[in-house]
């Protein structure tokens, strides 16, 4: 339980560690250009506070971040860090199975972010452009690819890990099969070997005493004991009997 509460608080600081870390580099960006404005500066707080909820429910984020570096790109010159949030935001919603919802935000953003905006394509003519576009787009599909392939990692995981108690549990009821088997053979050879042997000693106990009485002698207690002692012990292997036949 210790190890559980640990894990959790782990990933609870790693959840809440991210937007500060993903922020950083971009209000760092916002102080040294000189075209932005608290507008640049709200969306992209609001965009990097998104990634908190990244793993609850990844479309949230996806559709936060990009909406607000978008607003940022356009608003103002971007450089490649506006992309960060978004990129996280892809591999989530990869990661969660929403891969169509990640590449309409990554074609979106790629279409209209920082390397397409006026400011980009200006200050990067020619062959800057182009690569800077392909820069771009190579992290998008990379960022998809780890989320998919995350995805798959776990998805793999979790069958392996219910084969393995299905496994268990098909081997916890053989053995629960096995023991039953071995009770009723106990049980079968009871019945064949004691209870017939005992049935023998009461008969030849009861002709004994009937033999006795009739021919007006007195019945030996010995003979009375074996008798009554031979009831019992058949009353006793049935009931015996029945419990190995129903542990319950």
């Amino acid at each position: 339980m210790n190890l559980t509460h640990l894990r959790r608080g782990w990933q609870f600081a790693g959840e809440c560690l991210l937007p500060v870390a993903v922020a950083v580099p971009l209000v760092a960006d916002l102080f040294c250009a000189p075209d932005s404005d608290a507008l640049d500066l709200a969306a992209v707080i609001v965009g990097s506070l998104a990634l908190v909820d990244w793993r609850r429910a990844p479309l949230v984020p996806l559709l936060v971040t990009t909406a607000c570096m978008l607003v940022h790109a356009l608003h103002a010159p971007a450089g490649l860090s506006a992309a960060l949030p978004v990129l996280v935001s892809v591999f989530a919603a990869a990661r969660a199975g929403h891969q169509l919802l990640a590449a309409l935000a990554g074609v979106v953003f790629l279409g209209a972010g920082p390397a397409m905006s006026p400011a980009a394509v200006s200050s990067h003519p020619g062959h800057e452009f182009v690569e800077t576009t392909g820069l771009l787009l190579g992290w998008f599909i990379a960022a998809g690819l780890v989320g998919v392939v995350i995805r798959l990692r776990q998805t793999c995981l979790r069958k392996a890990e219910q084969d393995s108690v299905d496994t268990e549990r098909a081997r916890e009821e053989g053995a629960r099969w096995r023991a039953d088997h071995e009770r009723l053979r106990i049980a079968r050879e009871l019945h064949h070997s004691l209870t017939h042997n005992i049935s023998v000693i009461k008969v030849q106990a009861g002709v004994a005493v009937h033999l006795a009485r009739k021919r007006g002698e007195e019945v030996p207690a010995a003979l009375l004991a074996i008798q009554e002692a031979s009831g019992d012990a058949m009353r006793e292997l049935g009931a015996t009997q029945h419990v190995l036949h129903d542990p319950r």
